[in-house]
């Protein structure tokens, strides 16, 4: 089916272009494409009223193109009858978008015509046929590109280099040497340095470090993203540091040197670690502890934020810090409600106080707890790679059909409990004592102050469990109304003479 012109009627044709990597970042493939497909244009004496761009965008990926949805609304609304594309697998590589194309093109008298195919008749069962066939080949070559790719990234992968995107924090030192990139919002041509991604950049890799030992020392996720918000330490994208970015950044196996590939770590990488692998997999025993706890919502203000127990009658619940009842003072009171309130800063200060004292005592090194005797952390690292090895075959034997179901499961259960407890020694010998920086201190009270509220509230789950229970009414013999011994001391580690 050929348009012609007639008298001084022009046959209004579209034109859509398309490249699905624009490995150059110059979009030439779409200006080459749209240049062909003008001449064609211009040979049939076609008026071009619109042009449309999807430029790096896959047809076979499932991913939204933009120009081509708004081709299909204007060709509805009779915008045009002509189609030019530089071939079929420019317009559609996928069944579903080829069908929906062939109906509208049917409903509305849409001819195509291609630079390459030549014209697609889609009002003869021959033109739809020869439409479908083509559709098929593109997508056969789609899938077998998309095994190649995942082939080199695995490859690149057991191999332990870089796979490539988004540059991960710590890594990525400038080579000196530049390389064009273009920004696909805007279309913009930038020059921009290449990166040596073997290479650790030191102040990141220093924050890193930071960070790890932080986590191995009580601290919380909510206070390293504060800490970077107070250093202006961004992510790469040049973002605020996240609560999901800062655990994604600690749970990434890159920065103690492992190579993964599909989520499975598949041996070294040949970049340089940044952190102590006993270190990386002790934050990641704290961080996936199904017993560990977060806070929602906004941090805590207060020491004892449902660290405190209630110990009015039987209530053993948590109190945490309110100011109704149209109090002045911020006090403690039961999550459940049942009444009774101790006020938060006296409460706070004696525990402090209490704490300083203890741990300002000639003995309180004996609070500290031992050393893990015995634990061989590259034993321990090298039973974890066994480990991992065994569950890679065991994947590999049952995807092969060599292993049933019954057997794989076992199996990998039965592995996964072995390397939990491999975690679990590794993050024993790597997990900072919270008093340590406290016990033997000069100054234990600056010492204690000079530590975030999360760290100091660290000390106290360590140290001790403190109980509010129900105060004495009436004026105290210090002469105050603060019943002191209704705070009562519970100590986790030796005891308070």
């Amino acid at each position: 089916m050929k348009s012609t012109p007639t008298g001084d009627a022009r046959t209004r044709a579209v034109i859509y272009v398309r490249i699905s990597q624009d490995r150059t970042g110059a979009g030439l493939g779409v200006d080459r494409q749209r240049e062909d497909c003008e001449a064609l244009a211009e040979r049939n004496g076609w008026e071009v009223v619109e042009v449309y761009v999807d430029n790096d965008v896959s047809a076979f990926s499932g991913k939204l193109r933009k120009d081509y949805r708004r081709m299909l609304t204007d060709l509805d609304d009779g915008k045009a009858t002509v189609v030019i594309a530089w071939h079929t697998d420019r317009l559609h590589r996928s069944p579903t978008e080829l069908e929906e194309y062939i109906n509208l093109s049917e409903r509305r008298g849409i001819a195509t015509h291609t630079v390459q195919a030549g014209t697609i008749d889609l009002s003869t069962p021959s033109g739809r046929m020869t439409a479908r066939i083509l559709g098929a080949v593109a997508r056969q070559e789609s899938e077998h590109k998309g095994e190649r790719v995942a082939r080199a990234r695995r490859q690149k992968a057991l191999a332990g280099e870089w796979m490539g995107g988004i540059r991960p924090f710590g890594w990525g030192v400038p080579t000196g040497e530049v390389r064009k990139r273009v920004d696909r919002k805007t279309g913009e041509e930038a020059e921009v340095p290449e990166l040596d991604m073997m290479k650790a950049v030191p102040e990141e890799a220093e924050a890193l470090r930071f960070w790890t030992d932080e986590m191995l020392s009580g601290s919380s996720i909510r206070s390293l993203v504060k800490w970077c918000a107070d250093k202006g330490i961004t992510t790469t994208r040049g973002n605020p540091v996240t609560h999901t970015d800062m655990r994604d950044m600690l749970l990434r196996p890159r920065n103690a040197g492992i190579a993964v590939y599909r989520g499975e770590e598949v041996g070294r990488g040949k970049w340089e670690p940044i952190v102590d692998e006993a270190k990386y997999r002790a934050v990641v025993a704290i961080l996936k502890d199904p017993a560990r706890t977060t806070t929602p919502g906004a941090s805590p203000k207060w020491l004892g934020s449902l660290l405190y127990r209630c110990g009015r009658g039987d209530c053993t619940e948590y109190v945490f810090v309110t100011q109704s009842g149209g109090r002045r003072f911020p006090s403690y009171r039961c999550q459940t409600g049942h009444g009774g309130g101790r006020r938060a800063e006296v409460v706070d200060q004696y525990v402090e106080d209490t704490i300083v004292e203890r741990l300002s005592r000639p003995d309180a090194h004996e609070l500290l707890e031992p050393a893990p005797e015995g634990v061989n952390v590259a034993a321990l690292q090298a039973e974890g790679e066994q480990i991992r090895a065994r569950m890679r075959d065991l994947g590999g034997l049952f995807g092969a059909g060599q292993l049933e179901l019954g057997p794989f499961t076992e199996g990998m259960e039965t592995a996964r409990a072995q390397l939990d407890g491999v975690t679990r020694q590794l993050a024993r010998a790597a997990t900072a004592d919270p008093l340590a920086g406290l016990v033997g201190a000069p100054d234990v009270r600056a010492a204690w102050k000079a530590l975030e509220l999360d760290r100091q509230r660290s000390v106290l789950r360590a140290l001790v469990e403190v109980t509010l229970k129900t105060p004495r009414p009436g004026r105290m013999p210090d002469g105050g109304y603060f019943d002191y011994d209704a705070v009562a001391f519970h100590w986790r580690r030796g005891q308070r003479s």
